[in-house]
């Protein structure tokens, strides 16, 4: 049966899944939005939630990481964790990109409509369409940077887990060394015994022997002296 931690773990990646998804899709629906401003402006909203939602779901799956209570699970997690990441960082640079397509499409646009006599009021709505098109690309070239030291982060803890798994790994195999030293030791022990016990049953059989040729030669010695018609 499976424990709860790996339940949450599981439940975890299927959330961070289900967001990649759905950032996919908006940023998708930002390359195809011809306008207007407010609807760009929505759509990045709802983007830049999601983006808050899958960071704290990728930061709840790498302290699952830290508090696994086997090594490897922990490297495993942590493994997914950085591809996550680096997956987030994808679709940080798609979302840039797609505003960028979407302040070309605007830009047409406003050469169409320039050519046909534009109002003063449609121009100035375009040049805050600018503006905000601007500041998004500057938000969104922040959370790149953000990103990207997060990434360095996680980069610099998975190479202290390695040096921790190496320092592991050596400490296992002298143990092995020593055990093999021990058992060859115990080994060796183990023959002298059995050697000294034989050493013992054929010492216990010459005394057995010299007494019995002892009694032998004394009864043989009396009989003479006692009975020597016999």
């Amino acid at each position: 049966m499976a424990s709860s931690t790996d339940v949450h773990v599981r439940i975890c990646a299927q959330e961070i899944i289900k967001y990649d998804l759905e950032i996919k899709a908006l940023i998708q629906d930002i390359r195809d939005c011809p306008g207007p401003q407010s609807a760009l402006v929505e759509l990045n909203a709802q983007v830049k939630e999601k983006f808050n939602k899958l960071r704290l779901r990728i930061q709840d799956l790498e302290q699952m990481a830290k508090e696994q209570d086997k090594e490897s699970d922990g490297l495993a997690i942590q493994t997914e964790t950085e591809s996550q990441w680096k997956q987030m960082l994808s679709n940080q640079t798609a979302w840039r990109k797609a505003n960028l397509a979407c302040k070309l499409a605007i830009d047409n646009m406003e050469k169409d409509e320039l050519l046909h006599g534009g109002e003063n009021h449609n121009t100035r709505q375009r040049k805050a369409t600018k503006e905000n098109l601007v500041e998004t690309s500057s938000n969104i070239t922040e959370s790149l940077m953000s990103i990207s030291r997060m990434m360095s982060e996680q980069v610099k803890q998975s190479e202290d887990t390695i040096g921790t798994l190496a320092t592991s790994s050596r400490t296992v195999q002298e143990t092995n060394e020593e055990f093999k030293s021990m058992t060859g030791t115990i080994h060796l022990g183990r023959k002298l015994i059995l050697k000294y016990n034989r050493r013992e049953l054929t010492d216990k059989l010459l005394i057995f022997l010299a007494l019995a040729l002892f009694f032998a030669t004394v009864l043989y010695i009396l009989k003479k002296r006692l009975f020597p018609f016999i």
